[in-house]
């Protein structure tokens, strides 16, 4: 039977109770952890002094925001897929001609007073339901071969060359990155898999030399510098990088304490609130706790993948997987950015950086998996 949301009040309460709500109060813990550190990254400048509240407000936005997506039925999710993704598709194409500027990309699709949207970061959640329900509904024709991956590869490459255009590399990444765990998971040959990682280790100074652009291979040029031991220019290329080790070794295991860390203090950091978030967690709380919240992702993320593990449906399954590699890999992207183990690509820290679109990304992907939760008995095969 059909999984709905029946508007009376014993079934929608019952629902209510069903949900997960060990993963939701993790994932508001997290949250409140983001505005302490915010806050702090926030104090000494007076521009960004009312940060902290804005993002609170949206916090709250965004916790309503999972309630409502993880009471949505599932079968509704895979509906509404398709049009998700071409609706998403077509808000970058908009990007390209209306695009609104910010930090030497354009990203936003901006109505003046009103709204400003990223759609990039929208597009790793349909793209999500996209693949999920393309393989829900192709399974039955799954012979092994690379074929049924074909339209998949499509799905990834036409928004990631919409986004790369942008320029914005560190999410083109992401989304070849999470797309690529679904084909995988969908079972494509290992002998295909070396095939592809071969050819694109083969083109990268391709890549580099016609692709990147000027300001992205300056990064790429600072970052192997720095892995080869080569002198870097501090004050230019690797000013941010620098400041960022300068306040994760400073912290040591404790911490220098709330709102006593110098380069967060000092502003030393270039958005520290946003990108380089972690940096002021280091350096304040120490190596010990900044471990401990990092743990705190794996334990919510390895949830969120038990959730899809039980799952009945292909499409519940693979969405919930989705969603976690899309937050895997915001994870994974920002912290070896800050480590200076990757070049610098603009990837914020779920619910602990400062930014709407990226919090609420966040907010649905966890109320996908929290519906997926909701009808994990539920093998949705005449959909």
């Amino acid at each position: 039977m059909a999984s709905s949301l029946s508007f009376t009040r014993r079934s929608f309460l019952r629902q209510v109770s069903e949900l997960p709500w060990g993963l939701i109060l993790l994932l508001c813990a997290m949250a409140v952890i983001g505005l302490v550190v915010l806050y702090s990254s926030t104090f000494t400048n007076p521009a960004e002094a009312g940060l902290p509240l804005r993002q609170a407000i949206r916090l709250v936005i965004a916790l309503i925001v999972l309630i409502i997506a993880a009471l949505f039925p599932l079968r509704l999710w895979l509906y509404l897929a398709w049009p998700a993704y071409f609706a998403t598709l077509f808000m970058l194409v908009l990007v390209e001609f209306f695009g609104a500027s910010g930090g030497g990309a354009e990203r936003w699709l901006s109505i003046p007073g009103l709204v400003r949207v990223q759609p990039s970061e929208f597009m790793k959640v349909t793209l999500t339901l996209a693949l999920a329900a393309y393989y829900h509904k192709r399974w039955h024709d799954f012979s092994g071969g690379f074929s049924i991956h074909l339209p998949a590869l499509l799905l990834i490459m036409a928004p990631a060359l919409l986004i790369f255009r942008q320029p914005d590399f560190g999410t083109t990444l992401a989304l070849i990155a999470s797309g690529g765990v679904l084909i995988f998971l969908a079972g494509l040959y290992k002998r295909v898999i070396l095939t592809v990682g071969v050819l694109a280790i083969a083109s990268i100074p391709t890549v580099y030399i016609f692709v990147l652009k000027d300001y992205q291979r300056e990064r790429v040029d600072t970052y192997l510098a720095q892995l080869t031991g080569e002198t870097v220019n501090v004050m230019d290329d690797g000013y941010q990088i620098e400041q960022a080790r300068i306040a994760i070794g400073s912290g040591g295991m404790f911490g220098k304490g709330y709102m006593q860390g110098i380069q967060a203090q000092l502003d030393y950091i270039p958005e520290q609130h946003t990108d380089f978030i972690l940096t002021v967690l280091a350096e304040e709380f120490g190596f010990v706790t900044t471990t401990a919240v990092l743990l705190m992702w794996m334990l919510i993320l390895g949830l969120g993948m038990l959730i899809g593990m039980r799952s009945t449906s292909l499409f519940g399954r693979f969405a919930a997987f989705g969603a976690m590699a899309t937050i895997s890999f915001y994870i994974f992207f920002n912290v070896a950015m800050v480590l200076g183990l990757l070049p610098v690509v603009g990837v914020p820290l779920p619910l602990l950086s400062y930014g709407g679109t990226v919090m609420l990304t966040t907010a649905i992907c966890f109320g996908l998996v929290c519906a997926v939760h909701l009808a994990k008995d539920e093998a949705l095969n005449n959909a």
